[in-house]
């Protein structure tokens, strides 16, 4: 927004907390403007369609604006509006899901049972690109979050446990299922 030119060099964190305190739309322009077209790229990888991607885009926004407050500065904002935006696609997608499938909660799932082998971070680095790339539009929502927070947005151990509200060990955990689970899917392609 070029109104906004004495704000564009105020950090993050600087603008957000005068976005919350004057509860001004306008300043809000200065976050759409640096990050709407990084937020558009995450919810494309979620829903592969422009259309949808672009919906979900400006619903996240418009989430963001009203849950502005909410950012307590444990993070950076932007690694805090990525996990923002992961969750929501995930429960978009999740929502989406829901709507097609019934599952009775009675019954077992397969993963439930399923014992996750170990996998370093060196072979993940290994797999072709175009491969792994199907292989994460495969997997479930919340597997894809996280591996696409930590090793697309390189965030931290201790962020994720901040962002997500777990301990250290369940941030490891999810992150071992998840790089299993990839593994396992990017093998069957």
């Amino acid at each position: 927004m070029k109104n906004n030119a004495p704000f564009q060099k105020l950090t993050d964190e600087e603008l957000v907390e005068k976005i919350v305190v004057q509860e001004n739309a306008i300043l809000f322009g200065e976050i759409y403007d640096r990050y709407a077209q990084k937020i558009y790229n995450k919810c494309y990888g979620f829903v592969n369609s422009k259309e949808e991607a672009k919906d979900l885009t400006q619903d996240i926004f418009l989430k963001l604006f009203t849950k502005l407050s909410s950012y307590k500065k444990q993070a950076k904002f932007s690694t805090w509006l990525y996990a923002f935006t992961y969750n929501s696609c995930v429960n978009y997608v999740n929502r989406d899901k829901e709507n097609k499938i019934n599952k009775s909660s009675d019954v077992l799932e397969d993963d439930e049972l399923h014992l996750y082998t170990e996998v370093n971070d060196d072979s993940l680095f290994q797999m072709r690109v175009d491969k792994l790339q199907k292989a994460i539009e495969l997997i479930d929502p919340n597997d894809k979050s996280i591996l696409l927070l930590k090793y697309q947005d390189d965030v931290s151990i201790k962020e994720l446990e901040i962002l997500l509200n777990i301990s250290e060990s369940a941030v490891k955990m999810r992150l071992k299922r998840a790089k299993s689970r990839i593994i396992e899917m990017y093998n069957s392609i």
